[in-house]
């Protein structure tokens, strides 16, 4: 299969099952990490428009969003930094511990090196930071491919660019070998089942996880 060239959301916008997906992410988002004020952002694997990402960025102290494609209209926020590229390699190029929170919504599932990714999260994250990652479960793969397959609700490029599904059991130690520490990282079903949703915090000291 030939690696894709563009964002979610380049080539058509997003559908309602694709927006209340964002908002539910958004929603448990917001309540783990409540006050965004003074934070340095990322959002990795944001797609063209950087919804998600765009909806916080005048709350915090800066936000880099990144993906294959981005819209113009994103480097045009004076606190947006806007990177084009593939994940991970993208993200090389930016120094270490330079987030307080990052931001990985429905992307692991579409790397081939899922574990290079966690790794380069976990880089990038300042101590006391928080990285937040939400993968689709096995059970959502059947949910997913109904829906764009045979009720067309759902991009069908999308869902065929999937390299994998991720259950907790699945997500959970590929986080701890990235260097997560055990206690920092919860990884819990979410979205009726669908999703697998991780939040990874590193201790404030730096110790527990740091490298």
């Amino acid at each position: 299969m030939e690696e894709r060239t563009t964002s979610f959301g380049e080539l058509q916008g997003p559908t309602w099952v694709d927006r209340f997906g964002v908002w539910l992410s958004a929603h448990r988002v917001g309540r783990i990490v409540p006050d965004l004020n003074e934070l340095d952002v990322a959002d990795l694997g944001c797609g063209y428009k950087a919804t998600f990402a765009m909806r916080v960025a005048d709350d915090v102290r800066s936000v880099v969003v990144v993906d294959r494609s981005l819209s113009a209209e994103l480097a045009e926020h004076p606190k947006v930094r806007a990177i084009e590229g593939g994940l991970p390699q993208a993200v090389t190029v930016v120094p270490s511990e330079s987030f307080d929170l990052i931001m990985m919504m429905s992307v692991l599932e579409h790397l081939t090196e899922p574990d290079v990714m966690l790794a380069e999260v976990k880089r990038l994250l300042r101590p006391g930071g928080v990285a937040i990652v939400n993968v689709p479960t096995w059970l959502g793969k059947r949910f997913l491919e109904f829906s764009a397959f045979r009720l067309g609700l759902s991009p069908r490029e999308e869902m065929d660019d999937h390299k994998r599904y991720y259950d907790p059991r699945d997500l959970w130690p590929l986080l701890i070998e990235a260097g997560f520490p055990p206690h920092g990282v919860k990884c819990r079903r979410h979205k009726f089942g669908l999703n697998t949703f991780a939040v990874c915090r590193l201790d404030p000291t730096g110790l527990g996880g740091s490298e």
